[in-house]
């Protein structure tokens, strides 16, 4: 019996594929097909599949071609299932000619023609694009619109708000300073104002019946976040919380292992993030225009506390050293969390320095993250004996932004959110920016007391 292997994502099967799955199986008399995974896609750089693991595999069972599915996770596993089912041919599409030459000291590699004029790519780029404005003056909307140009399907037409000489920043898009003229142009939008107007621009863009991509916190008050959700889900749209990390494959690997008892019962979850980039501390500079520690870092040190310990803590001690109290802005504050069985802590700050990494501590071992953890593209789980340390590497392609972008069009397509930033989570840390704004549980340093 000759047996046949062959891999690929599979992606929206079409002709083309079924072509290629028919020449392989003429090859011989057993073909085994190799789905990729999502993450296996990501690091060689296929970050906009549009069908799940699961429906990619159930199309290609659909052909009737595979006399055996299996599923490819990692790099190297060609050699491995070669040797495992005692593969005669190895067989890809000319596209990859040369690419698998190496695999000739196990098998014989045979390159088919590609049916010409079709693939996956060209499929998603016929699909109805999703049009979406960006609103707001954050410098960091410049990394989405570069982001986005890696995914098929989404196309940035307009922004609301701009800065002297930011026009030739966004050539070939329109631009307004009419919220309302950008909401007749778009499906969708990517909102990066202030943090105070998160709130209202997200609620005038759902009443618009748009989608919305916006940057955490969504609101600054609990009871207005949870209202912004029940005005998406009552007009069928997509809200999502834009905190790029949560789109990050280590940091979801992250979550996973610690949930699934690596590291034991976890019993302290410890995130830094600090950074002096804004330059809030210069003298001169206006603090009208900036967005404090706490909206601008607390949103991302939080999500691994709420998303590995819940969000029912049962008590929670904010420390802060202002700036600027009247302006509301924050050098640096630290965030204590008491829980049932484990504790948490934050530290966040734009006006001072720190290592930024991230510490869960498990009775087991505890996993680092090193900095700038939220940017996590590699971990490491260390235990008591050195030898059962394990480290982790997932590629990251534009700090997650991209991958963030492909959910959230994705989202917009099948009708259903797809948050990797649980509603729950949204509406905690809302809830923890509503009790810094109020000065509830702080203490503020040089000379603050308990308010």
């Amino acid at each position: 019996m000759v047996r046949v292997i062959t891999y690929g994502t599979y992606d929206l099967l079409h002709y083309g594929h079924i072509r290629l799955l028919e020449r392989a199986k003429a090859l011989g008399d057993y073909l085994i097909v190799g789905v990729t995974t999502d993450d296996f896609d990501k690091t060689r750089g296929k970050i906009n599949v549009q069908q799940s693991l699961m429906e990619r595999i159930e199309a290609v069972r659909a052909t009737g071609l595979a006399d055996k599915i299996i599923v490819e996770e990692y790099e190297g596993q060609k050699i491995d299932d070669i040797r495992r089912y005692d593969v005669d041919i190895f067989t890809v599409g000319s596209d990859w000619a040369g690419k698998f030459d190496y695999l000739n000291e196990y098998c014989k590699v045979v390159y088919l023609p590609r049916t010409e004029g079709i693939s996956s790519s060209e499929v998603r780029s016929k699909q109805c694009k999703l049009r979406m404005g960006i609103v707001g003056k954050a410098a960091f909307r410049t990394k989405f619109v570069a982001e986005s140009k890696y995914v098929n399907g989404v196309d940035i037409i307009g922004v609301c708000a701009f800065q002297e000489g930011e026009e030739l920043e966004f050539d070939g898009m329109f631009y307004t300073e009419n919220y309302d003229e950008l909401l007749e142009k778009v499906d969708a939008v990517y909102i990066v104002s202030k943090p105070e107007n998160h709130y209202i621009d997200t609620k005038k863009a759902l009443l618009a019946g748009k989608h919305v991509l916006c940057e955490s916190p969504i609101a600054l008050k609990e009871a207005d976040c949870e209202e912004l959700y029940s005005i998406a889900e009552e007009h069928g749209l997509v809200l999502m919380d834009a905190i790029k990390t949560a789109y990050s494959t280590a940091y979801e690997r992250l979550v996973l292992l610690t949930k699934t008892g690596k590291i034991g019962k976890v019993v302290s979850v410890d995130a830094v993030c600090t950074s002096l980039r804004d330059g809030i501390s210069i003298a001169g500079t206006d603090l009208t225009q900036k967005w404090n520690s706490m909206c601008g870092w607390a949103p991302a040190a939080l999500l691994p506390v709420f998303q590995i310990l819940g969000t029912e803590y049962r008590k929670k001690v904010i420390t802060t050293k202002f700036l600027d109290e009247a302006a509301n802005m924050d050098a640096f504050t630290k965030i204590d969390f008491t829980y049932g069985d484990a504790v948490a802590s934050i530290k966040v700050a734009k006006a001072a320095k720190s290592e930024g990494e991230l510490i869960v501590t498990g009775t087991k071992g505890y996993i680092y993250v090193p900095a700038p953890w939220w940017k996590t593209d590699y971990f490491e789980v260390r235990y008591e004996n050195a030898e059962d340390n394990q480290r982790f590497f997932y590629q990251l392609d534009g700090e997650g932004i991209r991958y963030e972008i492909v959910a959230f069009a994705k989202s917009v397509e099948v009708k259903k959110p797809m948050n990797y930033v649980e509603k729950g989570v949204s509406k905690s840390i809302a809830k923890i920016i509503e009790s810094f704004n109020d000065r509830t549980d702080m203490i503020v340093m040089s000379g603050g007391t308990l308010r």
